[in-house]
């Protein structure tokens, strides 16, 4: 007797408005996926944002203590942010067109 292999993917139906399913579908496009690819990510992705969110954070009284004090030391700049910050925008640059 062959081995089956039991199926491991599970099917999802959804009823969608024609205006849904194709903004779904260019975007898809636009980064060349499926929409079964796209939808797929862009819903576990927020599945994962929803968990995360609902998910407490833990950790030890000394390791609380030690946050405690970070948090309340003087903020740092950080060096890459500043450079960025610093840089003038593209339409204030020569040649930007204006």
């Amino acid at each position: 007797m062959p081995n089956i292999a039991e199926r491991k993917d599970h099917p999802l139906s959804m009823r969608l408005p024609e205006a849904d399913i194709a903004m779904i579908d260019r975007a898809a496009s636009l980064r060349g996926r499926s929409r079964t690819d796209f939808v797929r990510d862009a819903a576990v992705r927020e599945a994962e944002n929803v968990l995360m969110q609902a998910m407490p954070i833990r950790m030890s009284a000394e390791g609380f203590s030690d946050f405690m004090d970070a948090l309340a030391q003087p903020g740092r700049p950080v060096r890459e942010m500043v450079e960025v910050i610093q840089r003038p925008a593209p339409w204030e640059t020569e040649g930007s067109g204006n």
